[in-house]
């Protein structure tokens, strides 16, 4: 068990553990030089850190959101057990897989969108993520989120982010308050954050 705000892992940190996230919302993010920090991504029941299928020392750090129960397993043993059965390895490499096709959404969106359509991505990203794990009812989705950190994993300042969040609003596509993102116009939010 990890309380909210705690720091789980630290860049570099030495750990023989592979992490799942049982429990509880995390983040993976990188601290800047400058103070500043970019999420890299957010981490949801049933998560494998899948940088630590591989490696021993992760690039980035891990802080969690909310308070996390976070389950470990000895990264050898994994290995081992790889090593005799081609379903856990496919397993791992879909995890891998999953996880760079998600870097590579939130790239192009960071590289190529408007203010508006990043923190619409974002939404439906999570949107989507929760609904594979949770029954939705009415567009509502539990999303533990401030504004600080929607603009640390889109690349904006707090006050932008609670421009747009207002602008969504005001033009009923949705509204996130409360640690609730609730979806009016689905469509639109599509519209402005999918990338296909």
């Amino acid at each position: 068990m990890v309380p909210a705000g705690r720091q789980l892992l630290t860049a570099n940190q030495a750990s023989p553990d592979i992490y799942v996230f049982c429990a509880g919302w995390g983040f993976r993010f990188l601290q800047m030089p400058n103070g500043r920090r970019q999420i890299l991504g957010f981490l949801l029941p049933g998560d494998v850190l899948a940088g630590s299928l591989l490696h021993e020392r992760l690039h980035f750090s891990v802080k969690a959101l909310t308070a996390i129960q976070v389950s470990t397993m000895k990264r050898t043993e994994v290995h081992a057990r790889i090593a005799t059965n081609v379903r856990i390895l496919w397993a791992a490499a879909e995890c891998c897989a999953n996880e760079a096709k998600a870097a590579d959404d939130t790239i192009a969106a960071l590289g190529q969108f408007s203010a508006e359509e990043r923190i619409a991505h974002l939404f439906l990203q999570l949107m989507k993520r929760i609904a594979s794990r949770n029954v939705i009812r009415d567009e509502r989705y539990r999303i533990p989120l401030r504004q600080q950190h929607v603009a640390d994993a889109v690349g904006l300042t707090p006050v932008h982010v609670s421009r747009v969040l207002s602008a969504f609003r005001e033009r009923r596509v949705a509204d996130l308050s409360n640690g609730v993102l609730e979806v009016f116009n689905l469509r639109e939010l599509q519209r402005l954050g999918a990338l296909n």
